[in-house]
């Protein structure tokens, strides 16, 4: 390439420098061409009009000063402005139209001619004006003079002579654009005058190899020409080889196809019958006409032996004779044909064996003493595995058959036969097992359930009828989903073939009937459930070493297997049934049994009426705090497992949506649980603090104006703080073990809070010296420090108030507030009001009033 541009500069540099001198010739040639012209124009104006005129050189206007030969001059000495141009100009040049030598000016930019100086026109110029109006000269071309010589007009030579000195001003314009590019130009051809010796070289070197390149492309196109045509005679004699082949090939395949039927190698027959057929279709022959008919007769003859003998084969349920000649029909043609004759045999191997079994199974259900259970569940597993296994074994035949397309056509076909089989096998279960009848029961126990004598079905029963039936659902849930996954692997399958087989599962009759059986089971389940959670709150009692009931376990254990057995039959309808009966049972006569100790009366005052019954009493009331406690932990955790299996099983966002509606109501059944146990520990709050009342009550009659002595004293023999911690301990304490550590931090906190706010109330009403207030920090400290060891929960929140107050009644000046409100109150979080500080404040016997109320805060 570099050598290339070198060669390309070395020839450009001279065209360069001839094309700038030319262009310079030209310009110079064409301005003395157009000077000529106008010089022209003037003397042809002079000469027409015989006027002695002045142009001013500023705006090239014209006057006319007179005839000639009225005794004026051809040049005008005297400096004179034209009308245009007096107001502007202080002096100007005239010239004389008629002096050739005279130079026109550049900036002569229009003429214009008085009209007083303008003589009468002839028809002649007038003609020759309109004429030349029409159209423009092409100035420095020997026509243009030509043309400016036979003028007459002197408008029309005004007109050419504007235009002309304009042309001329537009040619100098052009000169300087073309002479400014010389100096670049030269420096540029310096340059390439010091490449000039590469230049030399390169171009050497490129003759040299242009030379060898063109004798290489000259062989080369020598050799690719021979190439060319040895290949085209090859590939023509390749195809007449392949005809002769052909020709060779057809007669071979007519005595194969002969001899192959003589000796009953029908597999033989039939692959010389499809290589002639493909030789056919891509050599077609108008010579091979007898040959073609022969070898269809040989081919509609082996198509009759295939199918009688493929028949009798089928009859005779001689599965290798079937495979033989099922394996004939692809060469011949027939794959479709073969397709439905063989999935027609696997039906009806399918079919016969489901029969057996459905009718040993019938007569298991009629012996009248039968100790054999009549298992149906075995019955649809075999149907169900003897369709799996005919697919899969037989794989490789419906592949050859039809491709991808035969696997779908099977699936279909012996879905057929699992619509009519397995429905019988679901009815009679239904029929068997007096399902209709029982759920008829049922219902009528449910109307009379108040009625005396009236009972209902036996659970045990009921439960052994969910697990067969459940197990029936998962076996036609399970098969169906292996049969429609198998369908979706399928990457070859025609579009439209594929969504009708998965519909074909989903609405069969044995769809139907099984949602049918579903119905049973979401009846049947929710007896279950009602009848043993029931069963649950009847049997309830104390369980040796746990802090619930036997109930609480029972009746969650029975939700949770009955809500895991919804969520396997895989069907929406059954879960959202079955959770809504549970959350109604949880909601209803389980809440009511969990409160109904607690609503027992005078349930209080049996804690503290003395003897043996104080501690059941006491265990009974934990107990049913606790069941209460754990209920609402176990909703919880019920609802998060169910949420989680429901996950794994409905994948669509409509089911789960569905689904968590529903749990949500578990969350409000563990809402209300709470609440009922909040009551309940208030109750029993409320039975408490009775006792502890009158200690608090003592403390309104200590003083707490406080000496040095008094302080001291209380140091050693302390007031009341120590009895009020003995009575809490007395009365609460106990009930520790029997509760869970939720109910008794519950119940704790709610104690303290009670003390609390009576103490709030009681050093309200007191005054304080500031030893008192040391002493009421002293007597907060040491409650916070004991309750601190009752309970896991921290209980300095409480006392926070307390604790404010006594900071403040330990200041020494109401100013030291300041330090500690506000900006200044640090990490420390007040719990009292501005007023509730200036009450406080108050409450010091040595602070002032005015003090007080001076504060800003």
């Amino acid at each position: 390439m570099f050598s290339n541009l070198l060669v390309c500069l070395d020839f450009l540099r001279p065209h360069i420098v001839g094309w700038l001198s030319n262009a310079a010739a030209r310009l110079a040639w064409s301005h003395r061409v157009v000077a000529h012209s106008s010089r022209l124009l003037c003397d042809r104006l002079v000469t027409t009009s015989r006027s002695c005129v002045r142009v001013c050189v500023r705006c090239a206007s014209v006057d006319v000063l007179g005839r000639v030969g009225d005794n004026l001059p051809n040049t005008i000495a005297t400096p004179k402005y034209t009308t245009n141009c007096a107001r502007r100009l202080k002096s100007s040049a005239f010239l004389s139209l008629g002096d050739r030598k005279t130079r026109i000016p550049r900036n002569l930019l229009r003429l214009s001619v008085s009209p007083m100086a303008a003589t009468p026109r002839s028809e002649a110029a007038d003609a020759d004006a309109s004429a030349n109006s029409s159209s423009s000269l092409q100035f420095g071309t020997p026509q243009a003079l030509e043309h400016i010589r036979k003028l007459t007009d002197v408008g029309a030579m005004t007109r050419l002579l504007h235009e002309c000195i304009a042309y001329q001003r537009a040619l100098d314009l052009e000169l300087e654009t073309v002479l400014s590019q010389r100096s670049d130009l030269d420096r540029q051809l310096s340059n390439l005058h010091k490449s000039a010796d590469i230049l030399e070289i390169v171009k050497v070197d490129s003759s040299y190899m242009l030379s060898n390149v063109s004798s290489t492309s000259a062989l080369a196109d020598q050799v690719s020409a021979k190439v060319r045509h040895l290949d085209l005679a090859q590939s023509r004699v390749q195809g007449t080889l392949l005809r002769i082949d052909a020709i060779v090939d057809r007669s071979s395949c007519l005595d194969g196809v002969h001899k192959s039927l003589l000796a009953e190698d029908f597999e033989s027959a039939a692959s010389y019958i499809q290589t002639f057929l493909q030789i056919d279709s891509k050599f077609r022959d108008s010579s091979a006409a007898d040959q073609r008919e022969q070898l269809l007769s040989y081919k509609k003859q082996l198509e009759g032996i295939a199918r009688k003998r493929l028949s009798a084969a089928v009859d005779q349920r001689d599965h290798p004779t079937i495979l033989r000649f099922i394996g004939l029909f692809k060469p011949l043609g027939l794959e479709e044909e073969g397709l439905q004759v063989y999935v027609s045999y696997l039906k009806k191997v399918i079919s016969t064996r489901s029969r057996m079994e459905f009718e040993q199974l019938v007569e298991l259900m009629e012996q009248p003493n039968n100790s054999s259970p009549v298992n149906f569940v075995a019955c649809l597993t075999n149907l169900f595995k003897d369709i799996v296994l005919a697919i899969e074994e037989n794989d490789e035949i419906l592949r050859n058959l039809c491709g991808e397309d035969g696997i779908v056509y099977a699936i279909c076909e012996l879905q057929e036969e699992c619509d009519s089989r397995g429905s019988n096998i679901l009815k009679k279960f239904m029929e068997h097992r007096k399902l209709a009848k029982l759920t008829s029961d049922i219902n009528s126990y449910k109307i009379n359930l108040l009625s005396v004598g009236v009972e209902g079905p036996d659970p045990r029963e009921i439960e052994l009828y969910l697990e067969e039936i459940l197990s029936l659902t998962q076996l036609g849930e399970d098969y169906t989903e292996h049969m429609v996954s198998k369908i979706k692997s399928l990457s070859s399958v025609n579009p439209e073939l594929a969504p009708q087989a998965t519909k074909a599962f989903r609405s069969g009759s044995f769809s139907r009937v099984s949602q049918e059986t579903t119905g049973y089971y979401v009846i049947l389940e929710g007896f279950f459930m009602v009848e043993n959670v029931r069963k649950a709150i009847q049997i309830d009692e104390h369980v040796l070493d746990s802090l619930t009931t036997s109930m609480v376990d029972d009746v969650f254990y029975v939700l949770q297997s009955c809500c895991r057995r919804a969520i396997s039959t895989s069907n929406i309808s059954s879960v959202i049934a079955i959770l809504s009966s549970a959350v109604s049972l949880l909601g209803g006569e389980y809440s009511e049994a969990l409160q109904q100790k607690m609503r027992e009366p005078n349930l209080g005052a049996k804690l503290f009426l003395g003897g043996v019954g104080v501690q059941k009493t006491g265990t009974e009331i934990a107990t049913a705090l606790n069941n209460m406690d754990v209920s609402a932990e176990y909703a919880l955790k019920l609802r998060h497992e169910i949420e989680e299996q429901c996950l794994e099983v409905f994948p669509t966002p409509a089911d789960r949506e569905r689904i968590k509606s529903c749990l949500t109501e578990l969350n409000e059944t563990s809402n209300s649980f709470k609440k009922a146990l909040n009551v309940g520990m208030e109750q029993l709050v409320s039975s408490v603090t009775p006792r502890i009342r009158p200690i608090l009550d003592s403390v309104a009659t200590i003083s707490y104006e406080l000496s040095e002595a008094e302080y001291a004293d209380n140091e050693v023999n302390d007031p009341w703080v120590q009895r009020l911690l003995h009575a809490v301990g007395t009365n609460v304490a106990w009930l520790q073990p029997l509760m869970t550590s939720t109910n008794y931090d519950t119940f704790m906190h709610l104690i303290i809070d009670f003390i609390v706010k009576r103490l709030e109330v009681i050093m309200m009403q007191k005054r304080f010296s500031q030893l008192g207030g040391l002493q009421l920090d002293r007597d907060v400290r040491t409650m916070v420090s004991h309750f601190s060891g009752m309970t896991q929960r921290t209980v300095r929140d409480k006392f926070s108030r307390l604790t404010q107050m006594a900071t403040i009644l330990n200041l020494e000046k109401v100013s030291e507030i300041l330090d500690f409100w506000g900006e200044n109150s640090g990490p420390m979080t007040w719990r009292l009001t501005p007023a509730e500080v200036r009450r406080v404040l108050g409450l010091r016997v040595d602070f002032k009033p005015e003090a007080i109320a001076a504060l800003k805060l």
